[in-house]
């Protein structure tokens, strides 16, 4: 593999980071697909740059899918390279856009596991039932499940709120998303006296002088990151009878469909979600068809 063009990387990571406002793992995802791309084909300047052809970008987009690779990641390398070569002729290096007739598979839109509200509730008092032991890191636990289920927050939004950011008395999170981007979501009575308990009772006995502001702390007392909240809910959705294995993904997945199945708006669902577009919170209608679906097919005697 060749050698890629180190300066338009830096500048294009920049770009993702600073103008577009992109997750740090979408910018890693991106570079990553676009540096792949060019050591293949040679590109070490801007001549490089200048000589790749849309032949070149599909050959590339096949021998991906032939290796082997996920539709959705095929589909992810084809919207990055777009991006970058889109950004390629904004900047002035290169003179047209080789990727404008460039196609890719849509990825599937697969129904994701989701918990019956049964097994939701099971779920959160498995959290309650080991959060009576009162050790702090547990109404951590119970606190962030609650958060999760209530509100349909991302587990990045999640480990990112800081104290200042819950409104205990109108039960509202102030939460920064995708892009920067502010919204506010409500959450419900079960998830105040959660996080009221832990604000009480845990986050005292774990806070240090490094805690600052955040909301949820570790066992040293630094604020907790996504990996240990995923663990939480991978360890208590275990304990619950017939429930899929769903991380924290999975709960935002739930609360999001038995919002749509207990007859709320689309629209909202997009905005307490933080979806910029309304087509992606429309796979949540095709997961309760298809639920509805399935359960006709057992139920139905001519089904």
């Amino acid at each position: 593999m060749s050698a890629v063009h180190p300066q338009a990387l830096d500048a294009f990571e920049r770009h993702l980071r600073v103008e577009r406002g992109r997750s740090d793992h979408t910018v890693r995802a991106y570079v990553r697909d676009v540096g792949t791309f060019l050591g293949a084909v040679g590109a070490e300047d801007d001549a490089g740059l200048r000589s790749i052809t849309l032949a070149d970008l599909r050959a590339w987009l096949g021998q991906v899918a032939r290796a082997g690779a996920a539709r959705a990641t095929v589909a992810r390398t084809s919207a990055s390279l777009r991006t970058f070569f889109g950004w390629c002729e904004r900047t002035g290096r290169m003179d047209a856009d080789p990727s404008l007739r460039l196609a890719a598979p849509r990825r599937q839109r697969t129904l994701p596991p989701v918990l019956g509200e049964r097994s939701a509730v099971g779920l959160l008092q498995v959290a309650a039932v080991a959060a009576d032991d009162a050790d702090p890191v547990h109404l951590r636990d119970r606190a962030a499940l609650e958060l999760l289920y209530a509100t349909g927050i991302r587990v990045g939004e999640l480990v990112g709120l800081d104290v200042d950011d819950v409104d205990l008395d109108q039960c509202v999170l102030r939460v920064v998303g995708k892009g920067d981007k502010e919204r506010r979501v409500p959450f419900g009575v079960p998830a105040r006296d959660a996080v009221r308990t832990w604000l009480a009772e845990g986050r005292p006995a774990l806070a240090v002088a490094g805690s600052g502001p955040a909301l949820l702390l570790g066992r040293r007392g630094r604020r907790a990151d996504q990996r240990q909240i995923r663990d939480v809910v991978h360890r208590l959705v275990a304990h619950v009878p017939d429930a899929p294995d769903i991380g924290p993904h999975g709960l935002r997945h739930s609360a999001a469909t038995h919002l749509l199945e207990g007859g709320a708006d689309l629209r909202m669902v997009q905005e307490l979600l933080g979806h910029a577009s309304l087509a992606t919170t429309q796979i949540y209608t095709h997961v309760s068809v298809d639920r509805l679906k399935h359960s006709y097919a057992q139920a139905h005697p001519r089904a």
